[in-house]
């Protein structure tokens, strides 16, 4: 394949996947913001600490669409077609008994969940209502992102994308209507999130109705180890999304005890941000895991590294907007979320921004390379990145620089963690060669 072809795929591929990751992360952002404004900082705070269990929804489907849709890529391009639809089956029998335990919690545990995400007084009944909602819709968001990554690495990057922009256009709506109109409140706010997926879902129905898909539920005999390999090349991503929910749990525990819940509604606004941010190195990554799966299994070594690098310098460039972006406008994106226009709130999320978000390029580029491992059928590395960057460092340097810088520390731990990882990346990557 000649470079400007190549070129060509990374554009349409990495493009249509941020666009699609940007819509499928403001949803969130649109909840944060109708909360805010119709149940104030109590609201806002009750949100955030939800966010956390969302995220291990999401990322659970993408760890099985991911890693389902790389392998499925992988002996696709190799012709083996059957094994791939054994691996599509196997990637919807583990959807269902995720969404399984998601549904127990919901039913029986969601007062101790509640407990242990840090909900207390005056938000611990909203945080609830809205917990037990998301984890109900469940089925939904997993079945969700394991057709979207399926569709995706079988050539239709345009209707994944546009099931992701609707869906979440949907949610939008849906968040004005059943806040406002209909004042349905928090309880609106978790319902609007879970049609999403389903209209997403109604979207991609179309794929099979014109049979254009190669990919098909079959009979055959669940394996552990096709099961254990589906979740290992998925892992970065799951890691990935979770890690955004594991970082604001700790962050929030924290921030309780630095600035209580007006630090935890602060960094609330950061933290939602910060999805959208993470939102476009994840559909790079996304965007790339296609076309380098399809090259690995090819044998185009060549071509897998000239998409890393058109990956990083994409994901480098971008680093410098949002940063110059986030540094300019901060106050006012702030004062957009700061429906009681409480001036501490205000201060701790101004300061939090500029801090914080120095460590984009570093995340961005982490991202990146934990893809590109698991898309080479590299598991360990790319778990070891994501492990390093989601849990690992993150939680020790949040502790140590918050003990001894107070809330300057607690935001530089991003961006010190990040680094940290980056360097082990770097190192991980040269040895690879």
């Amino acid at each position: 394949m000649s470079t400007n072809s190549l070129l060509k795929d990374f554009f349409k591929y990495s493009s249509l996947n941020v666009l699609g990751m940007i819509g499928l992360s403001c949803y969130i952002l649109a909840d944060t913001y109708f909360v805010a404004k119709g149940m104030g900082s109590d609201g806002l705070t009750a949100l955030n600490l939800a966010i956390p269990a969302f995220g291990f929804i999401q990322g659970s489907g993408l760890m099985l669409g991911i890693g389902g849709a790389t392998r499925y890529s992988i002996v696709k391009s190799q012709g083996a077609g059957n094994d791939g639809n054994k691996t599509f089956m196997h990637s919807l029998i583990q959807g269902a008994l995720f969404a399984g335990v998601f549904i127990i919690i919901a039913i029986f545990f969601i007062e101790p969940l509640t407990v242990l995400l840090g909900a207390n007084g005056s938000t611990f009944e909203m945080c609830k209502i809205y917990l037990r909602v998301l984890l109900l819709f469940s089925p939904a968001f997993l079945l969700n992102n394991i057709m979207l990554s399926f569709v995706r690495n079988d050539g239709a990057p345009q209707l994944s994308m546009a099931a992701m922009l609707t869906g979440s256009l949907t949610n939008i709506i849906f968040d004005y209507v059943f806040i406002f109109p209909l004042n349905m409140g928090i309880f609106g706010a978790a319902l609007a999130t879970g049609t999403s997926p389903i209209v997403s879902l109604a979207l991609l129905s179309a794929f099979f109705i014109k049979r254009k898909n190669n990919f098909k539920p079959i009979k055959c005999r669940f394996s552990v180890r096709m099961s254990v390999k589906i979740m290992s090349l998925g892992a970065s991503s799951f890691v990935t999304e979770v890690s955004s929910g594991v970082v604001m749990f700790t962050f929030n525990m924290i921030m309780l005890n630095i600035a209580g819940n007006i630090g935890v509604a602060a960094y609330g606004v950061i933290a939602n941000i910060s999805l959208v941010v993470i939102s476009v190195y994840t559909g790079l990554a996304q965007g790339i895991q296609p076309l380098i799966s399809k090259h690995y299994g090819e044998g185009n070594k060549a071509a897998c590294r000239r998409i890393l690098k058109y990956s990083l310098f994409s994901a480098g460039a971008i680093s410098v907007i949002v940063y110059a972006f986030i540094f300019l406008y901060c106050g006012p994106v702030t004062s957009i979320f700061n429906g009681d226009n409480n001036e501490a709130l205000q201060n701790i999320a101004v300061q939090g921004m500029k801090l914080y978000f120095t460590g984009s390029v570093f995340a961005g580029s982490n991202i990146l390379l934990a893809a590109y491992f698991a898309a080479n059928d590299r598991a360990r590395p790319s778990g070891l990145i994501s492990v390093l960057r989601g849990f690992v460092l993150i939680i020790l340097f949040a502790i140590l620089l918050s003990r001894a810088w107070g809330l300057v520390g607690l935001w530089l731990s991003f961006p010190t963690s990040e680094l940290a990882v980056f360097i082990i990346s770097a190192f991980l990557l040269e040895r690879a060669d």
